[in-house]
Order: structure tokens, then sequence, then C-alpha cells
């Protein structure tokens, strides 16, 4: 028996249900693969022996070589909404789908290659990628799961021994990462895109069974799915936007069916609050920016449910009041996540929308950092973080009136859901430019952080903090 055949049981369900959708492809050669980085706890969570990967069997299989007799990895076709723009082909133009495992608690899971080299879906594209961008995404990945918010994520990074050009010549590296599924709105949008209801209704029915599975028991299945996307998207941004995230590229193919977070590109966290915030170099206009991505989320759905629309109902015009009924939804699903959230990042019992607008009013005015003014809440000390802490004192006599039992009781249940530390921008750059030039140890170390990131530890007290004054405003890259 192989170390491949040991590690993975893959199964093809997807490639299976709707074949026209995926198209049977081979990774590109990697000359030297070395392993940089291994996710030992999503390796036990598949039930892999996480030695047996570091063999140079076990490096080879993450990189899309020694697979078990009767794998065929595929690359998958979707279309999508880009900066609002549609584009018919996208797809997998440098990742493929190794296949399907069932982990060990009983959930199916997509095992994937990023960097993987050209598929037909490349678009001129030279298929790799580079190390540092695949160390974000783990990275990143690490960080989300850390604080509990769904997420897909890297089990290894592996430079393959290739140089890439880029604007220099960088290592390349291939990401294998897990996910829920790399079903998207995307996804949908091309098998709509073909016409042929049936393609359509295999994947739906996919969907519904892999990620939904109550639908199939709903009067109208599909309008249930949908319902239940909407619901898992609307929660998903809630979480984002209470820790500051900035996914940076919201486009159809980055929004799932599953509700986790997939493509950590041109992302990055708040430091100061401000809605207006946009870290990536291509989101010109701010499409993207913080504050808009509630919005970006429900007009995505809206091009979800336009994809629907044949299986919900016969009838246009019934099949669009449903779609547009169950879309708006999507506000008030979101507002109950986020009010909720704030309620207990604040300490409160209830929630209170003018005192949580006023707030985040006053952080914006006076640019307090947003991760360290929740943590010294907790602690009493958040007055300092203003410059001028007059209107803060008004605001905190308010939040005080509606505290409800002790106050340490009340800060250790702040603690548990404010974290001290977050992939903080000028740490993550510094940590992959060392990684780049061959020095994984800052890497590890920002990890390890992130990874329990409501734990205060002292050694690791430095990844805590903002940018020093003065920092040229942070800006994130696609990283293809």
């Amino acid at each position: 028996m192989t170390v491949a055949s040991r590690l993975f049981e893959f199964d093809h369900s997807y490639a299976r249900a709707v074949p026209s959708l995926s198209v049977p492809w081979t990774a590109a050669p990697a000359p030297a693969p070395e392993l940089l980085v291994l996710n030992e706890d999503l390796a036990a969570e598949l039930g892999v022996d996480a030695a047996a990967l570091r063999t140079p069997a076990g490096v080879s299989l993450l990189v899309g070589h020694g697979l078990p007799d009767g794998v065929q990895p595929v690359a998958q076709a979707y279309a999508g909404h880009q900066f609002g723009m549609y584009v018919p082909r996208l797809g997998d133009g440098r990742a493929l789908l190794l296949g399907e495992v069932v982990d060990t608690a009983g959930r199916r899971r997509d095992v994937h290659l990023k960097g993987s080299g050209r598929t037909p879906f490349a678009r001129g594209g030279d298929g790799k990628a580079a190390v540092g961008p695949m160390l974000r995404e783990y990275l990143m990945g690490e960080a989300m799961h850390g604080l509990g918010i769904p997420t897909t994520r890297g089990l290894a990074v592996v430079a393959t021994g290739e140089p890439v050009q880029r604007e220099t010549v960088l290592p390349g590296a291939v990401l294998c990462r897990v996910a829920a599924s790399h079903l998207r709105v995307g996804t949908f949008q091309h098998a709509a895109a073909t016409g042929d209801r049936d393609v359509l209704r295999a994947l739906a029915d996919h969907a519904i069974a892999r990620h939904h599975p109550e639908a199939a028991d709903a009067a109208n299945p599909y309008l249930e799915l949908y319902r239940r996307v909407v619901a898992v998207q609307a929660e998903l941004v809630a979480r984002w936007m209470l820790v500051g995230f900035v996914h940076g590229v919201m486009n159809t193919d980055n929004t799932t069916i599953s509700g986790e977070t997939i493509d950590y590109g041109p992302c990055a966290f708040l430091d100061a609050f401000d809605p207006a915030t946009v870290f990536s170099s291509i989101d010109e206009r701010g499409r993207y920016a913080y504050g808009n991505q509630p919005a970006i989320a429900q007009w995505n759905l809206a091009r979800l449910g336009e994809t629907l629309l044949p299986l919900i109902d016969e009838n246009l015009d019934a099949a669009v009041e449903a779609a547009t009924e169950t879309v708006n939804g999507f506000a008030a699903v979101f507002s109950g996540h986020w009010e909720r959230g704030m309620a207990a990042k604040l300490g409160l019992a209830a929630p209170d929308r003018e005192l949580v607008a006023d707030l985040l009013e006053l952080m914006r005015a006076q640019r307090v950092d947003l991760t360290l003014f929740f943590r010294a809440l907790a602690a009493g000390t958040a007055r300092s973080l203003f410059i001028e802490p007059e209107p803060f004192d008004a605001w905190a006599a308010r939040r005080e009136a509606l505290l409800v039992g002790h106050r340490d009781a009340v800060a250790t249940a702040m603690d548990r859901v404010n974290p001290v530390h977050i992939p903080r921008n000028h740490r993550v750059e510094e940590a992959l430019t060392a990684a780049t030039a061959g020095d994984m140890a800052p890497f590890r170390r920002l990890v390890e952080a992130v990874s329990r990131p409501f734990d205060e530890r002292p050694e690791l007290a430095d990844l805590a903090g903002p940018p020093p004054a003065g920092c040229a405003p942070h800006v994130t890259y696609c990283g293809t």
C-alpha cells in the first residue's frame, strides 16, 4: 500500500453529480518540493497521519503527485461578477480539486490545491503561486478559525523549488487547502448560463445534500436552499465586521454556498476604525470597503437568486417575488448577528443600537484602534486610547448604566469574544518577507499568536499592537 492510499480515501461526488462543471486535469511538476508548514491540527481532523505527510511521498501528494490509483483531480468551472462586471468563464485557473474526504467528525471536505499550474481556465496566467501569498492564505485561515469564523483552512504550504515571475522573481509554492466545498455563487452562475436546467438542478441538489440537507424536506427545496445560503452568508459577514476583517475581493466567485470565508488575497484587518477603509490596491473606488461588505454580500446573493429562479417556480413572476422576499431578509439576519455580537463585545445583556452607533462614530472621529479598544474597555483602560477623552467619558457613563452583574464577570465574558491578537498588517508583511527570504521563524510565531487569539501571552505581546505612528497606509495585492 502506498503512502498516498494510506493518507487519503478520496471521493469525487461533485464530479459525479455535475460532470459538465469540471475538467479532469493534472498538477504541473514541482521540481524540488519542500514542506514549509503543515497544519497538524487540521491533519488530525481529517484523520491523516501528519508524520506520513512529512515524508517525500506525502509532500509529493501535497503538490498533486503520487496520487492513489483512480484519483483524478479536476479543475472546477465557474463564472462570476468581479467588481460588479460579469465574467462568464472564470474557473480554477491555477487550482485543482484533488478530491473529497470524510473527516473524523463525518463531514465531507474538499482537498484542493492552489498554485498547481495552468488549467484550461487559466486565462493567460502561468498557473503558479509564490510563497508569500500562499503563506498569507494559510495564516489568515488559521486566524479566522481561531476567531471562530467559518473558513477554509490550509493543510500545508509546499515550496516547489521553481521560481515564478511577478514584478520580481519569487520562490514558487503550492497551498493545499481544505474546505467544506468550493461551491460558489459563481458556480451557480456558470450552471445557469449553460441554459441546461438539468445541470442547474443537479448542482442545486448536490448543494442541498452537501450543505443544507434540511432543505430537501421543505415544500420548495430550492427556495429553502436559497434562504439558508442567505442566512449563513449574513452571519458570516456579521462575524467579519465584528473583528474588523476586510475581505477585499468580494466577487460572486468568492461567495460560498457553505458560508465559509474563501480566498485570502488582498484581505486585511482594521487597525484604526474607519468604515471607508480599503486595503486592496485594485479596489480604486472602494466597492469592497469595510463598511460596504454587508450590502455587497446581499448584492452577490441577489445574483444567486437570479440563477435559481427556474427551479423556485415555473411561473417567473412568482419565482421573482419569492426570491426577492428571501434576499430582502438578509438585512434582518445580518443585523441580528451584528447587534448581538456587539452587545457581547461591550459586555451588555441586550443590544443597544444607539449606544453602538455613537461609539463607532466616536472611534472613527478619533481613529481609535478597533481591537485594542474592546480589550481595554474590559480592563478599564479604554479612556487612554482617545485623544479627546471627554466624549468617551460621556459614552462610558451611558454604557455603565446598562451593565448587569459583577464587573469582573462582565470583563471576563468580554475577553472571551474580543481578541488580543489579529493578524496585524505590519506583522503579516514582516513575516511573509522573512519567509520569502527563507526564514520561517517569524511566520510560525505569528501563526502561534493568531491561532489562540483570545489568550494574553506576554512572550507574544509585541505582536498585539498597532503599527508605529507615521506608517504609510497598508496596501494589499491579489497575490496572483
